[in-house]
């Protein structure tokens, strides 16, 4: 799979599974189980709501 994530997209997808997450511990919901989404596309760099628009945040290289 193509990588279509950049760094600061990856921080702050990191940041928002940590909110996410603590908001399901917070308020003692399975919700917070979807903090997994953000930090799995973090992880591995690439979204794939982005792949069929063609959206890349990763900067081109040289």
């Amino acid at each position: 799979m193509k990588k279509n994530i950049g760094n600061v997209d990856s921080v702050f997808r990191i940041l928002f599974g940590i909110v996410i997450g603590a908001l399901g511990v917070f308020y003692e919901s399975w919700w917070g189980l979807l903090a997994i989404i953000p930090f799995a596309t973090a992880l591995v760099s690439t979204c794939p709501i982005y792949m069929p628009f063609g959206i890349s945040t990763r900067k081109k290289s040289k």
